[in-house]
């Protein structure tokens, strides 16, 4: 079988080296031929390296993608639940390690869709923890770091290396 590997990580500063290792590790187990696609930075709306493997496991080139857990692959339930559902009509299977799901029977969905659930749980309290920190530290006269800055300097430094 041969499978697609994602490794996402948000910032620079995260490292993807565990994700990378437990996934290698079970494709060399299961002696499955294999293709790393690594995203070292990420946001929402630009995962330049997830769409790229998206496309081609659209075109049937990987039986199969594998990811670490299932926040990995996607930011939201909606986003997942299209994406791995399309991927499963296209007999592309997804499998998640930590997440242990199997979607070829009812319960193995019935587990997928919980798990999303509270993957967007999760990314939804911490957006509200962060907006409601943001909202204190200006109450309370803080100053955020100037955006336009912060933007235009990551921007440089990213396309510099």
């Amino acid at each position: 079988m041969k499978v697609a590997l994602y490794a996402r990580v948000s910032t620079q500063d995260q490292n993807p080296e565990m994700q990378k290792k437990a996934l290698i590790e079970k494709t060399e187990r299961e002696r499955w031929e294999y293709e790393l696609f690594e995203e070292k930075e990420s946001t929402r709306k630009t995962r330049p390296i997830k769409y790229e493997l998206y496309q081609r496991l659209l075109k049937k080139e990987f039986d199969a993608v594998i990811v670490w857990k299932i926040d990995r692959w996607a930011r939201s339930t909606q986003e997942l639940s299209r994406e791995v559902v399309t991927l499963y009509s296209k007999g592309v299977k997804f499998i998640s390690l930590t997440d242990n799901i199997d979607l070829s029977s009812a319960s193995g969905t019935l587990q997928f869709n919980i798990i999303s659930a509270f993957a967007q749980f999760e990314r939804d309290i911490i957006s509200e923890r962060t907006k409601e920190g943001l909202k204190h530290a200006k109450n309370v006269g803080k100053r955020g770091p100037d955006k336009k800055r912060r933007r235009r300097s990551g921007y440089y430094q990213r396309w510099s290396k």
